[in-house]
């Protein structure tokens, strides 16, 4: 499963104006600075269509079009892709490793960098992308009401993209899972792909929905994330959807 058939997936088409160049996250596309003034700067002229951003439904707007209140999911991974999830995730998740430094003996210290997918060789990025995708599947089941009918069309939809047959049985077969929060949180071999995955799956969930909700407590729980990380996730999150108003 490679890295830019599953940002297809989430974009379905739409250029990249992250990086200017209608390339994806991974490898050599990384932003050149680590700034998060700079980094939400290029997520708000990506989400706003300068650069050649552009809206495009595909799969992911069919899997989320007929559900109510979700009108961050489709804006952000439909315009972005999994690069504007890592510029989110990266943010979010370096904010909070900040306070933490804050609040230890010696403040201020180095820390590490996050490696959030917009940061990533190519083989990790499309390790990160498949959990991010399959997140996304499994938050977008979660009020319980992609039926047959659905799941025949999604699987249309992809069969667009590829013919890899292993690929297309990977979809079926995620779109037709029971809805298990810890098989989602198993996927999380890092602490910053634990919080993209709790993140991609917030921008999908209707909060106001209480199944969608419990899910999201219970896959926050699952993934082990502190509670002050969930709520920088969703700080910034609330952060991109403003920005896509």
């Amino acid at each position: 499963m490679s890295f830019k058939l599953i940002d297809q997936l989430l974009k379905s088409g739409a250029v990249d104006s992250f990086t200017g160049q209608g390339r994806a996250a991974g490898g050599t596309s990384q932003p050149t600075t680590s700034s998060a003034d700079s980094l939400v700067s290029s997520l708000s002229g990506m989400l706003s269509g300068r650069g050649g951003a552009a809206l495009a439904g595909g799969a992911l707007g069919l899997l989320l079009g007929s559900k109510k209140g979700r009108k961050l999911g489709g804006k952000v991974l439909t315009y972005g892709g999994l690069a504007a999830l890592g510029v989110v995730a990266y943010k979010a998740y370096g904010n909070w490793q900040q306070r933490q430094a804050d609040g230890r003996l010696h403040p201020g210290a180095v820390q590490a960098e996050p490696q959030t997918i917009d940061r990533l060789p190519p083989p990790q990025a499309e390790e990160h992308g498949r959990a991010i995708l399959s997140a996304v599947i499994a938050a977008a089941k979660a009020d319980g009401h992609i039926d047959a009918r659905e799941t025949a069309l999604i699987d249309q939809e992809v069969a667009k993209f590829t013919r890899d047959q292993a690929f297309l049985q990977w979809v079926d077969n995620e779109l037709k899972s029971p809805l298990e929060p810890a098989r989602i949180a198993a996927q999380a071999s890092t602490p910053e792909l634990a919080a993209e995955i709790y993140l991609a799956s917030l921008l999908v969930v209707d909060e106001e929905s209480f199944m969608e909700r419990s899910y999201l407590e219970e896959l926050a729980r699952q993934l082990g994330l502190a509670p002050d990380l969930v709520q920088e996730l969703k700080a910034q999150a609330l952060q991109a959807e403003q920005l896509c108003q």
